[in-house]
């Protein structure tokens, strides 16, 4: 899946409700957000263009990351218009490289790979080339670690938290299958963090 090329999935207006009226859970990381921290909006789709709906690409630009853009000022070029509409494929456990920002816009198939897979993990920040070794051993699988650090920009860990915050390019190091235990896993972890040096040269604080 390209880095900065967008599935057209249709055109919607967007009308103003209002701020939150009331704290909420958040529908991605499953944090709180507090009321008045953002606006909601009522969404109608449009069937101008729905024909092309999950078959085009566009080039969204350097600001691929903003949540509004103008179109009308900034042109995005076509990039492909497929036949059929379908996923990219799962690349595999040990090719996927990701950033963090991108968690949430990966396919539903990748997203259930990830969140059904437990193993060591690796964040590299592309700031100060620090390296960070983890280890995702809960219930949402390794996808699940990467919201916490998506969602709190530390997952907790002391030597991220004593840091600013970055798009960490998440990877992962190894996967283990559902008989692994905890204490496997920690074996794991402290085997990468002394092949990868984490402690001496990266983030990692045990």
């Amino acid at each position: 899946m390209p880095e900065k090329e967008t599935l057209f999935v249709g055109l919607y207006t967007a009308e103003l409700i209002g701020a939150l009226p009331e704290d909420r859970t958040h529908p991605i990381t499953g944090g709180i957000e507090a009321a008045g921290s953002c606006n909601l909006y009522h969404l109608e789709s449009k069937l101008q263009l729905s024909e092309y709906a999950g078959l085009l690409w566009i080039d969204w630009g350097k600001g691929f990351r903003a949540w509004i853009q103008r179109g009308d000022k900034v042109p995005k070029p076509i990039v492909e218009l497929r036949r059929t509409f379908g996923e990219a494929p799962f690349p595999g456990y040990s090719a996927l490289i990701l950033n963090l920002s991108e968690i949430e816009t990966i396919p539903a198939s990748w997203s259930a790979a990830l969140s059904s897979t437990r193993g060591i993990y690796l964040l590299s920040c592309p700031r100060t080339r620090e390296q960070y070794v983890g280890m995702a051993s809960g219930a949402d699988g390794l996808l699940g670690r990467w919201r916490e650090y998506f969602a709190t920009g530390h997952g907790g860990n002391v030597g991220l938290k004593s840091r600013v915050p970055s798009d960490y390019r998440v990877s992962i190091l190894e996967t283990v299958g559902t008989s692994a235990t905890i204490i496997d896993l920690l074996a794991l972890e402290t085997r990468w963090k002394a092949k990868l040096l984490s402690r001496e040269m990266g983030l990692n604080r045990n």
